[in-house]
């Protein structure tokens, strides 16, 4: 996903917003050691990593794994200057529904807060699918969960419960036009996620961060046995 000026002005590096997300996914990151053990792993695949790395939550698996030559980081975005910010990693830019590489490459493939951005139904179900095909252990997703009270892209409440077409045509009227896209914004829930993998035929354990009380990020891991 590229970054977008409808997004950057939402969340400015320094704001309340950025301090917020960046609590949720050092959240995330110990939930993620927690179920695996990072230190076993020797190849390691980000998919979507960004090129903006102004915010202290951008790449915060970079910032948080100590072995920077065990991750791959793949974006659409030309983000080839984190292998200068993270010695030792090896960028590749391509299509995470698509991904460049054979069946099996990695002992985890780890995604955060992208799903959600890749467009239609049938692409998160690529996305997935790609994600575990290359995976030879284990598949760990994030994305924001739709039933949240808030909407972490807009940070506008409740408006997001609405149906999607309805909840888009709002997001258009006021100023929100790229994130008022199917292609640039589609977000998920837990039965919606099982959905997928089920299609997929593979089982998925389901985990959750918590905000304000309520679970505001579905943390989705796959074994490959």
């Amino acid at each position: 996903m590229q970054v977008n000026p409808e997004i950057a002005s939402v969340v400015k590096p320094d704001s309340p917003g950025a301090k917020m997300a960046f609590k949720v996914r050092k959240k995330i990151y110990r939930k993620l050691a927690g179920a695996i053990d990072l230190e076993q792993l020797e190849k390691i695949l980000d998919v979507g990593v960004t090129a903006d790395s102004a915010a202290a939550y951008s790449n915060f698996f970079e910032c948080f794994y100590p072995h920077k030559d065990r991750i791959w980081a793949l974006s659409d975005q030309a983000a080839g200057e984190l292998e200068n910010i993270f010695p030792g990693l090896t960028f590749v830019q391509g299509d995470g529904c698509q991904l460049p590489f054979e069946d099996n490459s990695f002992d985890l493939v780890f995604s955060s807060a992208v799903i959600e951005h890749v467009g239609s139904y049938q692409r998160q179900k690529a996305f997935i699918a790609e994600a575990f095909r290359v995976s030879r252990k284990f598949v760990f997703l994030t994305t924001p969960n739709r039933w949240h009270l808030f909407e972490f892209h807009t940070y506008l409440p409740l408006l997001h419960w609405l149906p999607k077409r309805i909840y888009r045509f709002i997001l258009s009227r006021i100023g929100l036009k790229y994130l008022s896209k199917e292609e640039n914004l589609n977000l998920l829930d837990k039965r919606t996620l099982k959905r997928i993998c089920r299609e997929l035929g593979v089982a998925p354990k389901i985990m959750t961060v918590k905000f304000l009380l309520m679970p505001s990020n579905l943390l989705v891991m796959l074994r490959k046995d």
